[in-house]
């Protein structure tokens, strides 16, 4: 006779996962649970919850890389228990740290002979890097005008008003007060003149930027260091200049070798780049490159010994996952000069598919250049019905992630609608796109204007204005009649 038996509630090898309690029950969300609950249990919950999670590269409002090819993606999966900062521990990836940080100096055009090591670190992204570059103006600066027997307390930055939030957390965390360029209609990027003008004794680097974020344009860095050339010469100081080419440091190389931005104007001390955007790494990587040594302050650099050797190290966090920076060395060693040309010249085609089928729709401005990030951002030319927020609302409803945003000032009235074009967007997304948004502007045309009842109010308004003034007019005839006058204060 064959024996059964009843599982208990713990026996859950043969129990289906949907089928337990540690699924049906809700579990707290803000305190840890008092009991375990099986692996697969844990799996399932939070996978279910992620399922809500927007796609990645549906995202159009993200510069960060999405798809890599599953051969890197075993490498990092190899890599995640390193810890990156035990370089005596992991030699071997610290050395491919250093290898490209070497590569990026010469695609950059630093001025280091080929068995001379260039000056740079691998970071957590742009935004580190830049406070690292930021820190290493200030502090050379402070030296200087201390050297001088010059007052060293108001250390100021000259950028656009279209920079990255990141520069901003810079000037407030390390006390560097941010003179911000205005923007103006038609021209969304920093102003070389008007930067240049507002150079002081106390600025410690004018940023320039090589994509902004805004609409993808590249600024005049060479026109700046022309410009900043000539008042230096003029004024005695020897004001620099960063690069902020968090996502133009991959493009420009390729798209456009012969644009002189980088180390090959004297002026340009530091460059700023994300590996996770089109240096088409998975996020958590960026670099920042210095021209020399003699412009990062020894003193900032940490010696430490207590993982096996002396290890000098120049960043804000410490550890830190080493993934990524195999990641980088395997995007630069695989693709190529060739590789990333061949990619970033495809991401640049279909901005250009999407630009055409949006101009085709005769809705559209197109706020973005033809040179520079391949992205595309442009504005509704009629915006009495809708907006551009509305837009981007209702393009959420088939999956597209499109942000809708402000200029910064003075261009704060202009609104564009933002699309990424990355490596894995491809020309039948391109036109999948153009084709909803096609829908999504019939949906709205089909609606009541958005401001309907604010003009509903502003006719009532004008209707009570209007009684109010021929009421006035009335009494003003009946005193003339009268033969007397009125005054009005």
């Amino acid at each position: 006779m064959a024996l059964s038996r009843i599982a208990s509630e713990t026996d859950v090898s043969i129990q289906h996962t949907f089928a337990s309690r540690y699924v049906r029950d809700s579990l707290p969300r803000f305190r840890m649970p008092a009991n375990s609950i099986p692996k697969e249990a844990a799996y399932q919950i939070i996978n279910d919850e992620l399922m809500l999670d927007g796609n990645p590269r549906l995202n159009l409002a993200s510069f960060v890389t999405t798809w890599m090819e599953p051969e890197c993606d075993k490498l990092i999966m190899a890599a995640v228990n390193k810890n990156y900062v035990d370089m005596d521990e992991y030699p071997v990836t610290t050395e491919l740290q250093n290898r490209c940080v070497n590569m990026i100096a010469h695609l950059f055009n630093a001025p280091i002979g080929e068995s001379e090591a260039a000056v740079g670190v691998g970071t957590v992204g742009s935004s580190e890097a830049i406070m690292l570059a930021g820190l290493a103006f200030k502090r050379k600066w402070q030296n200087k005008r201390k050297a001088e027997g010059k007052p060293c307390d108001k250390p100021n930055i000259v950028t656009g008003a279209n920079v990255q939030v990141c520069w901003e957390k810079f000037a407030r965390y390390f006390e560097v007060e941010l003179k911000e360029v205005k923007l103006r209609d038609d021209y969304f990027v920093m102003d070389p003149h008007k930067a240049v003008d507002m150079v002081d004794e106390n600025t410690i680097c004018v940023a320039a930027i090589l994509g902004s974020t805004l609409n993808g344009e590249f600024e005049d860095v060479k026109l700046l260091n022309d410009l900043l050339t000539q008042k230096n010469k003029e004024t005695g100081w020897d004001t620099p200049i960063h690069v902020d080419a968090a996502s133009g440091g991959f493009i420009a190389p390729f798209l456009y070798p012969d644009l002189t931005w980088d180390f090959r104007l004297p002026l340009v001390k530091s460059i700023n780049v994300s590996g996770h955007k089109y240096g088409l790494v998975y996020a958590g990587i960026g670099w920042v490159i210095w021209r020399s040594k003699e412009d990062l302050p020894e003193e900032l650099i940490f010696h430490i010994n207590y993982l096996g050797t002396d290890q000098p190290t120049f960043t804000l966090n410490f550890s830190k996952g080493s993934s990524q920076v195999i990641a980088q060395y395997y995007q630069l060693i695989r693709l190529g000069y060739e590789g990333y040309k061949n990619i970033i010249e495809n991401c640049q085609e279909n901005a250009l598919v999407l630009k055409n089928g949006l101009e085709k729709t005769g809705r559209f401005n197109i706020v973005s250049k033809d040179n520079g990030v391949p992205l595309v951002a442009f504005s509704l030319k009629d915006r009495s019905r809708h907006d551009e927020f509305e837009v981007s609302d209702f393009l959420r409803r088939y999956g597209w992630i499109v942000p809708a945003y402000t200029m910064p000032p003075d261009a704060q009235h202009v609104t564009v609608l933002r699309v990424v074009i990355r490596e894995d967007f491809s020309r039948t997304l391109a036109e999948r796109l153009v084709h909803d948004i096609e829908r999504v502007l019939h949906e709205l045309d089909a609606l009541p204007p958005k401001n309907n009842g604010e003009e509903a109010k502003h006719a009532r308004e004008m209707k009570i204005q209007r009684s109010v003034t021929e009421a006035l007019k009335k009494m003003v005839l009946a005193s003339k009649a009268k033969g007397k006058t009125t005054g009005v204060c």
